[in-house]
């Protein structure tokens, strides 16, 4: 039987939403899950449930497919039904200054913590000093200087006693002390002295001698008695410091009582200070070192101060109320994944402390979720690399940045590891999936759940009302004006056309909230208040025509006659041949001419394509399927004796796919029959061993290429596409094209077999074998077996002539 063009409805599936009741978005509620999606969603929730190591999540769908947001609404949800984590906070290491302490405080009280530390430090810089300025301060202090000068003076005037026996008197010079001989109760002169007998000079000098050993005795004990008075201060000052400093300290642990790391380090707080009390005591004279603003001594802060040491870096402050956090990180570099320590310059040294350590989004996630997007954190390959020591360890270290030699002189930290416990949620596709799962052993082993979202919905009565829903949505959360019900319609049927598919519905919500927010706009522009069919259709049109200037010149080409394609007339060995161009977003069919040649070979089939390296994997062994074919299908007994050549014609680019291998069938088929091809059709279609024709992608653009170029030459009636049956399913065509279907000026034609399709080419019988075992007379079956056995015969018989030629 001749294949019958499909009937328009065939081209075209309508929604039809009015057994539902539906007027416009406005009659329907919101939906709070994707639609479709109950295997992803259900990993998404084992993931987030299960507490085990290595269960980590790989999110895996298309760009645009609401998976970001649905996991992350989930997670959302999911986080508030949980314990807030704790908070991270930073202190000084008393023992180990370059070791700052990670100290874990209930969630909402670091913040308090560091307030409070701050007003302690405050507050004590205002009382030190007046504390060590009260009355009894200096009486204490005043004895102690006051005993101490006695002692010195006792002992020096112990010396001078000594001395006075000896005739000598103890005297200070500018150069120090000295011995200088008595005349009557005053120093000698030195005039006086020089006039003394030689023998009496002589016994003055000997008794200074003595006495300077004396002196030198009393002088070495001076520094021990300055020692003892600066001990016997020191401890003044700590006695009259530790009282206020334990009372002040009092106030921060009535403040922080939930948490006994944080009294432990309050104690050695408290003995540092009383330690070094004097750094509360304000001088001009110890040289500020600058500070960027905000670094380390609170807001504003531009000077160092030496009593930074007892602040409070809060690294993560969390919500006692807010459940776990749920962190999107869109630049997951090393230091914002696991944190940094930053640096400010000081006199050619890159200094820093505690106070500049910085968080990373796994310290910000830390007890919740942390969600990044695959691609991207891949492109840190030192982030992919942290995050499994990570993941592994159970802690965050955070690392301080390489220097190379060639920097200044870096002071650095090594900061406490924090413990880890989170999710960790990668997005990818499939492609980057199979890649990280074959290519790093780690991967599996920590991210042991995929959550796989669907790209499409099967497009049903009741899945038709949940996709109106969605629609709904998508224009209350984009606050777009209200679509009407044909409106809706369209918009799904957009949605089976992004699909490929009259019996499935796209989720890629991404491409359906853009193609609605266009024609919000467009509605706009009319001023209505409500949008619809036209407005979407508007939309959808407008979004071809700003990407289809390539389409646009590829058909003006055509009709030019610069690449040559025939669409009417009859030709052997020439089909027109159908392949889908991408450019971004946007697939248009491009025609093609596809040209067989034959003669006695071999038994090869040369692809062109293959033979200059333009051909890809696909096609070639699209091709290799052809002599498959030929072999099964004609003269079984002789040996395959053709040498065929196929090409794509004015192909400039790469080919690839098998779509094209029916086409280059029935044009090698041509060629052998020597029966001309109408021209007026088009062919789309992978072809088996069998001669069974097979679907292929892109059936829609590549019909409403072919059309393109004959609605621009005119149409004729005779022209059409064939394509496979089992693409029959698939077909969402463009209005114009259902149209001129409808009015039989072009027409689509489902073929199943080889067979059909060259009947519907050349208008021949393929013929069946009969019982004799032969092909019907005149068939186009026929006419290929006797072509290809006449070739096996002049193959023998110039076998035969050349084997004689050598026997003589």
């Amino acid at each position: 039987m001749a294949v019958k063009p499909l009937a328009a409805k065939a081209l075209f599936t309508r929604t039809d939403l009015k057994p539902h009741s539906i007027q416009s978005t406005d009659d329907l509620e919101d939906i709070e899950a994707l639609i479709g999606q109950e295997r992803a969603l259900g990993a998404v929730r084992f993931a987030a449930g299960m507490q085990q190591r290595g269960y980590n999540l790989f999110v895996i769908g298309p760009k645009g497919s609401g998976r970001h947001m649905a996991v992350n609404r989930y997670l959302q949800q999911r986080g508030s039904e949980l314990d807030a984590p704790p908070d991270w906070v930073y202190v000084h290491n008393f023992e180990k200054p370059y070791t700052p302490m990670a100290i874990a405080v209930p969630p909402g009280r670091g913040e308090p913590f560091r307030k409070a530390m701050q007003e302690l430090v405050s507050d004590l810089k205002a009382v030190i000093p007046t504390l060590f300025e009260s009355e009894d301060y200096r009486l204490r202090t005043d004895a102690v200087n006051k005993e101490a000068a006695e002692k010195q003076q006792h002992a020096l005037e112990g010396v001078d006693s000594e001395a006075r026996k000896h005739g000598l008197v103890l005297i200070r010079t500018p150069q120090g002390f000295a011995f200088a001989p008595l005349s009557g109760q005053k120093p000698m002169a030195p005039e006086t002295f020089q006039q003394l007998p030689e023998e009496a000079q002589k016994r003055y000098q000997e008794a200074t001698k003595g006495m300077m050993e004396e002196l030198q005795k009393v002088l070495h004990g001076l520094p021990m008695i300055e020692r003892d008075r600066l001990r016997e201060l020191r401890k003044i000052a700590r006695e009259t410091a530790r009282h206020v400093v334990r009372q002040e300290i009092a106030d921060v642990e009535s403040v922080m009582t939930c948490c006994d790391d944080v009294l432990a380090y309050l104690k050695q707080v408290a003995d540092d200070m009383v330690e070094h009390i004097g750094l509360f005591m304000h001088s001009e004279e110890d040289g500020p070192l600058p500070l960027p603003a905000g670094s380390g001594g609170g807001e504003g802060a531009v000077e160092h101060d030496p009593t930074t040491r007892y602040q409070v870096n809060v690294l993560v402050s969390n919500d006692p109320a807010g459940g776990a956090p749920v962190v999107v990180e869109d630049h997951p570099a090393l230091g914002k994944l696991i944190g940094r320590i930053e640096h400010y310059a000081h006199m050619g040294n890159l200094i820093t402390d505690f106070t500049l350590i910085k968080p990373g989004a796994l310290h910000d996630a830390n007890g919740g979720f942390l969600l990044i997007n695959a691609d991207k954190l891949l492109l840190n390959p030192m982030s992919w690399e942290a995050l499994k020591r990570a993941l592994y360890a159970g802690q965050i270290t955070i690392e301080a940045p390489y220097m190379t030699s060639a920097t200044a002189t870096v002071l650095s930290l090594q900061p406490d590891p924090i413990p880890l416990d989170l999710k960790i949620v990668l997005f990818g596709d499939y492609r980057l999936y199979l890649l990280l799962s074959s290519l790093d052993p780690d991967f599996q082993d920590l991210f042991k759940v995929a959550a796989d979202f669907e790209e499409v919905l099967e497009r049903t009565s009741e899945n038709d009302q949940l996709f109106a829903r969605l629609v709904a949505t998508i224009a209350r959360n984009n606050k777009l004006r209200p679509f009407a019900r044909d409106a809706i319609e369209r918009v799904m049927e957009h949605a089976a056309r992004i699909a490929g598919d009259s019996e499935r519905l796209s989720t890629r919500v991404g491409l359906i909230a853009d193609v609605m927010r266009e024609a919000d706009h467009w509605a706009g522009e009319a001023g209505k208040q409500s949008v619809t069919r036209a407005h979407v259709e508007q939309a959808i049109a407008k979004q071809i025509h700003r990407a289809d200037r390539i389409r646009e010149r590829s058909i003006e080409q055509i009709t030019r006659g610069t690449v040559l394609i025939d669409t009417d007339g009859a030709k052997v060995g020439q089909v027109n041949g159908l392949s889908v161009l991408q450019i971004g977003s946007f697939a248009f069919g491009k025609p093609s001419r596809i040209s067989a040649t034959v003669r006695v070979g071999a038994g090869k089939v040369v692809d062109i394509e293959r033979e200059v390296e333009l051909g890809g994997p696909l096609h070639s062994k699209g091709v290799m399927i052809l002599s498959g074919y030929l072999a099964r299908t004609y003269a079984p007994e002789s040996p395959m004796s053709l040498a065929a050549t196929l090409t794509f014609e004015q192909s400039y680019g790469g080919v690839d796919g098998d779509s094209a291998s029916s086409a280059e069938l029935y044009a090698l088929l041509s060629a052998l029959a020597e029966v001309p091809i109408d021209q007026s059709l088009a062919v789309t279609g992978s072809v088996n061993q069998m001669g069974e024709v097979q679907a292929i992608g892109g059936a829609n653009e590549k019909i409403e290429g072919f059309f393109d170029v004959c609605a621009a030459r005119g149409l004729t009636g005779r022209q059409g596409v064939l394509i496979p049956v089992s693409n029959v399913k698939h077909l969402m065509l463009r209005e114009d094209v259902v149209k001129a279907c409808a009015e039989k000026k072009f027409r689509i034609l489902p073929i199943s077999t080889i067979a059909e399709g060259i009947e519907m080419l050349t208008g021949k019988k393929a013929g069946a074998r009969g019982a004799k075992g032969k092909y019907p007379a005149g068939s186009i079956n026929r006419l290929v077996e006797e072509r290809l056995l006449s070739f096996a015969k002049a193959r023998s018989r110039a076998g035969s002539g050349q084997a004689g030629s050598l026997n003589s």
